[in-house]
């Protein structure tokens, strides 16, 4: 068994490093990190190449690849236990829109909310000010469609409890 803990501080990686993000309705980190075989088969399951290598070659999401459809062909092609019962919330993550955003910065952007299909991105239209992004949390499903079509990479999903950082 591979500890990431230990690893990374053997790489002197630090401790602020956010956590993976791990295949959709997985069990805890503890749990998977244990049960994983590394063997690639939710990789090759993958209908949008977005699950990766990760660290200690465990597999981890890269919404830079593009988005999530929650097809569920991942936990289907694994052979493991390492799932929760597929009507449950596929993850809790933490989306954060950063500083660099290009609407905070007053240049008219909007394409996270026009890639946004839960409609969980809208923006708001302000006296002398172009449009600002707010997220509504609980229409977010956290699938990562607003990551990669970032031109900024402004937008940050990570693991822990869904909740909001506009900087």
């Amino acid at each position: 068994m591979v500890d990431l803990s230990r690893r990374n501080f053997m790489r002197a990686k630090h401790v602020s490093t956010p956590s993976a993000i791990r295949l959709p309705w997985t069990v805890d980190e503890k749990l998977f990190t244990q049960g994983c075989t590394q063997c690639g088969d939710c990789m090759d399951a993958c209908e949008e190449n977005i699950i990766v290598k990760g660290d200690g070659g465990f597999p981890e999401i890269n919404f830079f690849a593009g988005e999530c459809t929650f097809c569920q062909q991942c936990v289907k092609a694994c052979k493991e236990p390492l799932f929760t019962p597929l009507g449950a919330v596929p993850w809790q993550l933490t989306i954060e829109i950063e500083a660099s955003c290009l609407a905070k910065n007053q240049v008219h952007c909007q394409v996270c909310q026009d890639s946004c299909e839960s409609e969980a991105i809208n923006f708001t239209y302000l006296h002398g000010s172009v449009p600002q992004p707010e997220i509504t949390l609980v229409d977010c499903t956290g699938c990562g469609a607003c990551v990669a079509i970032c031109p900024e990479s402004a937008i940050n999903l990570s693991t822990g409890l869904l909740g909001v950082n506009n900087e």
